[in-house]
């Protein structure tokens, strides 16, 4: 039994992206398919697609790469707050990931969103992963 989702998330993107592969396979939950949609959002992922099964879901992510270098349109996806150590930022202190070319993902009141989406609405949250 995995005890941090999250973190199995972005290994699994990371692993997968290291390795050059196209898709990648992840079980699904509410807050892994909103931060899926934020890649997608951000333009990380080239698609994504949700498929229910018997069990939780699916989520097939298909990575992006540089079409003539081949390089991943992600260079590191890297944790934030862990079980052990919850990291909250309000919205005044929210990070800002390589000086805005990189994004955080926030779990706020309102929903998983990007800090730059934090800082407009003025609401703070466990800042759960950083990408860029």
């Amino acid at each position: 039994m995995n005890t941090d989702p999250i973190a199995d998330f972005l290994t699994r993107i990371r692993n997968a992206s290291a390795a050059g592969l196209k898709i990648v396979e992840i079980p699904s939950s509410n807050v892994k398919r909103a931060m899926t949609q934020i890649l997608f959002d951000q333009g990380f992922v080239t698609n994504y697609k949700f498929e229910e099964d018997d069990k939780q879901g699916i989520i097939k992510i298909a990575l992006k790469y540089n079409s003539s270098t081949k390089v991943p349109a992600i260079t590191k996806l890297q944790r934030a707050s862990r079980p052990g150590l919850r990291k909250y930022s309000g919205a005044s202190e929210m990070p800002r990931v390589l000086n805005g070319l990189g994004i955080a993902i926030v779990s706020t009141s309102k929903g998983v969103i990007t800090d730059k989406e934090a800082r407009k609405q003025n609401v703070g949250g466990e800042v759960l992963c950083y990408v860029y």
